[in-house]
């Protein structure tokens, strides 16, 4: 995912957080802002708590953006977006996540219904 489709700063982060809505299930909790933008923007956190080494916390990033990569032309483009893995994600397999974003990311409203989840 090129660069321009992430929240990096700091200050994006916490504004997301500040003014955005939040939608959870068991595995991803997901902040979310509209925005006028011509592409979305999403930012990944996945904490030491979710994976003790760094080879695991990774894993579930590239998971995660796999993920959003296959879903982006279903993604509303007007939004931004944070992804935060909770402990329970370290025992997802990719399709696993893919399914369980699919499914929170529904719930947050930034994903076409009419998608089929695998």
């Amino acid at each position: 995912m090129r660069k321009s489709y992430r929240i990096k700063k700091e200050a994006e982060f916490q504004n997301v957080f500040d003014h955005g809505d939040s939608v959870a299930n068991r595995n991803f909790v997901i902040y979310h802002m509209k925005r006028d933008q011509p592409h979305f923007r999403v930012g990944i956190s996945v904490g030491k708590k979710v994976g003790h080494t760094a080879v695991m916390r990774n894993q579930i990033k590239r998971y995660i953006r796999q993920s959003l990569l296959e879903l982006k032309p279903d993604i509303d483009p007007q939004t931004d977006f944070l992804v935060i893995a909770r402990k329970s994600a370290n025992q997802l397999d990719m399709a696993e996540t893919k399914k369980n974003l699919i499914h929170v990311m529904r719930l947050a409203g930034i994903l076409n219904e009419d998608i089929e989840v695998i």
